[in-house]
């Protein structure tokens, strides 16, 4: 738990997270058929990426983390950067068991991913409601590796995440304490229903200065209107988003080209690592979210994107002709 949260709700909090556990652990019970198979529907993952793939330098060729499932037909949800270029993925369940897994679909806005199993796996968890989860809520965090592991945390924030690989959710969830096994675990509730998908781990700020190491979640609610979509065309509908092919850094309310992605529409264009970002068509702007959100407004993936920026010490204007990120991958897919 947090060290600052007032006694009173540390004991609630401590209250709450002994029945969660008991929740997850009452599920192997014998008279608890009625439970949610919490531990049966998280699997290890491990996925294949080609060395020539895309994104091979930046996430590896050899990715680990879990899977859960959602449907009873196989349907598997994961944080997509585990299998995105993936040409082999494995799932392994607590009993030793493994079986072969095709990638349905990725959702680069969200971030999710969507495997099916080969063969039948565990009962499916149920979707709750990640839109009613507000800070200092219970919940568990379920992971599996070589075990699983599973481990009680509390919810620090509800708030707004901007990721430098052009990416951003209005209303992510963060946790702490850091669960070890983050990418793709399961954020569960006290009924045994998933309420997000983990993707990073990172350092939090809490009362009085402090800093403390947690973890960011991905809302199940954002998977909800999309789903139907991945599973029949490997994407959401509609027209995809700009995409520009630059990692921003934020430095006091300056943006700054920490990297350009090898063959994508800025290096194209001639933006380099360390170009200084002023903004968008003479709208200056100072942090990563505003210049997404920017970007995005102009129109769908192949709009011209004006960009200010200061190269080798000058202010120049370049025009970074948008791509879709999906058509810059390497993606030997099922979908």
């Amino acid at each position: 738990m947090i060290a600052n949260i007032a006694p009173s709700r540390r004991l609630r909090a401590a209250v709450a997270a002994a029945v969660l556990c008991a929740a997850v652990l009452g599920a192997h019970d014998a008279g608890a058929q009625e439970k949610p198979d919490i531990l049966g529907a998280i699997l290890a993952l491990r996925a294949v990426v080609p060395a020539d793939a895309r994104t091979a330098e930046t996430l590896g060729t050899e990715r680990n983390g879990t899977g859960v499932v959602i449907d009873s037909n196989g349907l598997v949800l994961t944080i997509g950067y585990l299998i995105l270029e993936a040409s082999e993925v494995t799932l392994h369940d607590g009993a030793g068991g493994a079986t072969a897994a095709e990638v349905v679909g990725y959702d680069h806005r969200t971030g999710f991913g969507l495997l099916r199993a080969l063969k039948p796996l565990g009962k499916p968890l149920r979707f709750g409601n990640s839109q009613a989860l507000e800070a200092l809520q219970p919940v568990l965090v379920v992971g599996r590796g070589d075990t699983e592991i599973v481990s009680v945390a509390q919810v620090t924030a509800r708030k707004e995440f901007a990721g430098s690989w052009e990416y951003l959710l209005d209303n992510a969830i963060f946790t702490a304490p850091a669960h070890r096994r983050h990418s793709g675990a399961a954020l569960v509730n006290i009924a045994g229903e998933l309420l997000g998908i983990g993707s990073l781990v990172l350092a939090q700020h809490v009362a009085g200065g402090g800093m403390i190491a947690g973890n960011m979640f991905v809302p199940i609610d954002a998977l909800k209107p999309i789903l139907a979509d991945l599973i029949a065309d490997g994407r959401p509908s509609g027209n995809g988003q700009p995409w520009l092919g630059l990692a921003p850094e934020e430095v006091r309310g300056h943006l700054f080209v920490e990297r350009v992605s090898p063959g994508g529409p800025a290096e194209a264009a001639g933006v380099k690592p360390g170009d200084l970002i002023l903004g968008i068509g003479g709208q200056k702007i100072g942090d990563m979210a505003t210049f997404f959100r920017k970007t995005w407004s102009l129109g769908p993936a192949g709009i011209e994107v004006p960009l200010d920026i200061v190269h080798a010490g000058a202010p120049r204007r370049v025009v970074v002709k948008s791509a879709d990120r999906n058509a810059w991958l390497r993606v030997k897919r099922s979908y």
